[in-house]
């Protein structure tokens, strides 16, 4: 038997599969996606870009743009987690279940599927921030390499957002838990504005913010501007520091979200 046809492998591509048929069926969800990452890129470039100064001087819609990558990327629990509560609420999560098939597919499956989704979203992004000036400026490896790292990161946040999701008793608690949470990280950090224009308390948190490593990582391999706020570990090691956070966060995340599947029952 092939690996493709064992049972867990084979069930969580039917699982995947099932979760990315949902994107032509209910084209809404992606339009709007898509529509929203465009009105940040375009509002933030051209609205707020005149006004906020680099350390260094640079273009601020190249500085801008990785922040927005990851940004989206964030905030991709909260899809995984609507989507899950969803599932839940109307029964699916118990039918799977009930069905003869691995457990593990139905988590694998949804959080493989939100990765494909999120790369769709980025590939608008990336063309996006083309528009407006944004640039790679260093070389083909390091530009995949950056995408590899968003990437990894989304399936992070999916499984964050399958806990989430499986914890909450409605979609409309899965989406205001999920902003409230990823809102403030994204906003102390060093996505829209440099961290050394911060307030003195909040610098610490922005360096040591797993977006804004990532940010910092991404600007790093793309060759964009990249102010940093100090000699730390964080500012100076970004692409080390992001895949420890990503490392640490699945091994949190995932054990989690698996014992929440298996103890829920609707």
């Amino acid at each position: 038997m092939s690996v493709l046809e064992s049972g867990p492998v084979s069930d969580a591509l039917i699982i995947t599969w099932r979760n990315l048929k949902r994107i032509p069926r209910i084209p809404e969800l992606a339009i709007f996606a898509v529509l929203q990452s465009i009105m940040f890129v375009l509002l933030f470039a051209y609205v707020f870009g005149g006004a906020i100064p680099l350390p260094g001087g640079g273009s601020y819609n190249e500085f801008l743009m990785p922040g927005i990558f990851v940004q989206t990327i964030a905030f991709a629990s909260a899809t995984t987690a609507i989507g899950v509560a969803d599932d839940m609420g109307k029964g699916l999560i118990d039918r799977f279940r009930s069905l003869p098939m691995a457990r593990s597919a139905v988590l694998t499956g949804r959080t493989v599927a939100d990765v494909i989704y999120q790369a769709g979203i980025l590939v608008v992004l990336m063309l996006a921030g083309l528009v407006v000036g944004w640039r790679v400026n260093n070389g083909f490896a390091k530009f995949m390499f950056a995408v590899v790292l968003l990437l990894a990161f989304a399936y992070v946040m999916a499984w964050i957002g399958v806990w989430i999701g499986l914890s909450v008793p409605n979609t409309e608690t899965a989406q205001q838990l999920t902003f409230v949470t990823i809102f403030p990280l994204t906003f102390i950090s060093n996505v829209f504005v440099p961290p050394a224009s911060l307030p003195a308390v909040l610098q610490p948190i922005a360096e040591w913010n797993p977006v804004s490593t990532l940010t910092a990582s991404c600007r790093e391999l793309f060759g964009n501007p990249n102010p940093t706020i100090g000699t730390a570990f964080p500012s100076q090691h970004p692409i080390e520091v992001t895949i420890i956070w990503a490392i640490v966060l699945i091994a949190i995340f995932a054990p989690l979200a698996v014992r929440k599947y298996r103890n829920t029952s609707r």
